[in-house]
């Protein structure tokens, strides 16, 4: 797996079909903080096995997740990571690009939106995170990951984990990075799969649906017979965006 250093941050990543034809794309990896490739062997299809024969694609490990590593400070937060799938897409000497993420990966697309909307020609959101009274789940998500990374890191003080933690979990916006104002005014092409369970909120995802101006949507999708349909309107959606 490849490896991009900038700033003391590694990450790791995968890019499939360099020469593909059809504009390329980020996948984000559901997992939380955890979020790295590996975490798509685990989901209803892996995107990188439908698409990469066609497009390219780029996959990533998120810093300090997967094989990817990156000191730790109390002004790190949404805006951090954004600036880690940016600076990849760069490195790469990738332009414009679609992305798609599951899981944390649905803020993490809007943050690209936020951060570079020129440069996003789609985001696909599959189950994306949101604030719906859970908010205790997601701390104790990121109090499990930062015990690991702790070890490891004594230079952290306790003070900087809370600040971290409250840059990425606190405050009342509904994806945590962006809120739904944000969303009202996305003119970029979106396309939900619906989430429906305690850290992907089914509300998170109708929202979205119901108040982006440019939006897809889509309520079932991870079981038989749903999965082929879903698969096929993913690829779809893509190249009516290119």
């Amino acid at each position: 797996m490849p490896e991009f250093v900038r700033d003391g941050v590694s990450i790791h990543y995968e890019d499939h079909n360099p020469g593909g034809g059809a504009a390329p794309l980020l996948l984000i990896a559901p997992g939380g903080m955890k979020s790295a490739i590996s975490f798509w062997q685990g989901t209803p299809w892996n995107p990188i096995a439908q698409l990469s024969a066609n497009r390219r694609v780029v996959a990533m490990d998120q810093r300090n997740a997967g094989a990817s590593t990156a000191p730790v400070s109390a002004a790190d937060g949404w805006q951090t990571y954004a600036g880690d799938q940016l600076a990849l897409m760069d490195h790469l000497g990738i332009e414009r690009f679609h992305a798609a993420g599951m899981c944390i990966g649905g803020p993490y697309c809007f943050g690209l939106i936020q951060a570079a909307p020129q440069r996003i020609l789609s985001a696909t959101l599959f189950q994306p995170i949101g604030r719906d009274d859970n908010r205790d789940a997601f701390y104790a998500m990121f109090d499990n990951w930062a015990e690991e990374l702790k070890p490891g890191m004594a230079e952290v003080s306790d003070a900087d984990w809370s600040s971290f933690r409250e840059n990425m979990y606190g405050g009342d916006k509904v994806l945590f990075n962006v809120d739904e104002d944000f969303v009202r005014t996305c003119e970029t092409p979106l396309l939900v799969l619906m989430g429906n369970d305690l850290y992907h909120p089914q509300s998170t995802s109708r929202m979205i649906a119901e108040v982006a101006p440019n939006v897809q949507f889509i309520e079932e999708w991870k079981t038989e017979p749903a999965v082929g349909p879903a698969q096929q309107a993913f690829a779809e959606f893509l190249s009516a965006h290119e």
